[in-house]
């Protein structure tokens, strides 16, 4: 909140989305069983996004509840997978001075007209929550929900479990509301008044489609707001990266892995960020489908320089499109015909 009342802070996000292109997660289920497999690639992945310029080391506990491993038939896992997520970005957090964050996330099993599913998502939050303090987070991060409801749910597990500040985001999808009908504005003054410390919006929606939204929320509440897209070119006819469609393909939904068509340059991370933080968004980030190369972006763009900005492209060595006085105009000449 310090950080915050300062200036911006850039969290790394969408971490199984870069686990998986890397081959140590499956996409589907998505769950990082990677923790247990390969938790160096873990930690490395980590030190990336923070070499990249995130401000934060966020525990790779997405999809890491009893809901998901149990469908994965791991549910014996749970409570050892967390201790090592939490451990490895505590380790990382320390090393590198960032803020370490908990994250908690949507179930999938959120039914406001099943008691017996509400009682199981309670007790998922409480646990997620009660090993992230257990492990010293600075905050936590309650995110990716499609219910307002399930949102308000996790934010109440954090305040009754924790004494730390909590970020709460949530997922606009095709339509602009949310599934029982809220507007992302009125979601967010709902979870102001129920005393999130930051509100607002992350994953689905690209930097096009999420931007307006944010500018509704920046308007409705006081606290401070959360933009984190995913970097993918979503549309006012396909908005979220769930419903667009590739026509090299027959037209076939292009999620999870047919998404590499839709991805956005790092000046539209850049530019994103500019326009963002202009309109008072001072948590930022990037969800799934994130790269180092898009947090650096998004880094660059608060005129930030992190450690990985001694290798942002400089083209003025290149063999055909340099201009050093160094390079051959033997090359430079033949740039028309490149």
């Amino acid at each position: 909140m310090k950080r915050l009342a300062t200036g911006a802070v850039v969290c790394a996000e969408g971490y199984v989305f870069e686990l998986e292109r890397r081959g140590y997660l499956q996409a589907g289920a998505f769950v990082p069983t990677v923790l247990v497999e390969h938790p160096e690639v873990v930690e490395q992945l980590h030190m990336d996004f923070v070499h990249a310029g995130s401000d934060v080391t966020q525990a790779l506990t997405y999809y890491v509840h009893r809901e998901k491993l149990r469908v994965i038939g791991r549910e014996k896992d749970l409570e050892a997978m967390n201790h090592i997520a939490l451990k490895i970005a505590k380790k990382v957090a320390r090393k590198t001075q960032t803020l370490f964050a908990g994250d908690i996330c949507n179930t999938n099993i959120y039914d406001p007209n099943d008691s017996k599913a509400l009682k199981q998502v309670a007790r998922i939050f409480e646990e997620q929550v009660g090993w992230a303090v257990d492990a010293g987070v600075d905050y936590i991060v309650a995110e990716t929900f499609s219910w307002g409801q399930e949102a308000l749910m996790a934010l109440d597990a954090i305040k009754k479990h924790s004494k730390v500040p909590a970020v709460v985001t949530f997922s606009i999808h095709r339509e602009l509301v949310t599934r029982e009908g809220w507007t992302a504005a009125e979601t967010c003054r709902r979870l102001e008044a129920a005393g999130a410390d930051v509100v607002g919006l992350n994953c689905h929606r690209g930097p096009r489609t999420i931007l307006p939204l944010l500018k509704e929320i920046r308007a409705a509440v006081k606290c401070d707001v959360a933009g984190l897209p995913v970097p993918y070119r979503t549309t006012e006819e396909q908005p979220s990266f769930m419903s667009l469609t590739d026509p090299c393909c027959g037209d076939r939904r292009a999620f999870p892995v047919g998404l590499d068509p839709f991805v956005v340059t790092r000046q539209e991370i850049f530019d994103f960020g500019r326009e963002a933080y202009a309109m008072g968004i001072k948590y930022l980030g990037v969800c799934c489908g994130a790269g180092p190369q898009h947090i650096r972006a998004l880094a660059e763009s608060l005129g930030r320089r992190p450690e990985g900005s001694k290798y942002s492209v400089d083209m003025s060595k290149h063999a055909f499109f340099g201009t050093d006085q160094k390079i051959k105009t033997v090359q430079t000449e033949y740039q028309s015909r490149l």
